[in-house]
């Protein structure tokens, strides 16, 4: 059974930074897409950022040049450096991954950035 795990949320002050990680496991297969949703109280799930197994990025536009995301060295893992973080950045963040065509999703680790 794959599972997603998440680490790295918690609470900083506006202009700080933050690294999410997220390691999927359970599978011999590695993942064709992994990403970063996030998902604020009162509003939609929205993609963040994702990387496909050959390395292409997209980026949400609220984060372009603030936030940057790597495959780790580990099969199946994922990490979100958050730079120049905003109070608008406050939600809980998701790590989802694509794996043999079936979508997975993490627990959520939520991310408060203080004014």
């Amino acid at each position: 059974q794959v599972q997603l795990v998440e680490s790295g949320g918690g609470l900083v002050q506006a202009g700080g930074s933050l690294r999410l990680s997220c390691a999927a496991s359970g599978t011999i297969f590695s993942a064709n897409v992994m990403g970063w949703y996030r998902q604020a109280p009162g509003k939609q799930r929205e993609l963040v950022a994702g990387i496909t197994s050959a390395g292409t990025t997209n980026y949400a536009d609220s984060v372009k040049g603030r936030f940057t995301i790597y495959r780790g060295n580990a099969k199946n893992t994922v990490d979100l450096q958050m730079n120049s973080l905003k109070p608008e950045d406050t939600a809980v963040y998701y790590c989802r991954s694509l794996i043999s065509l079936r979508e997975y999703w993490g627990q959520g680790t939520q991310v408060t950035v203080s004014s």
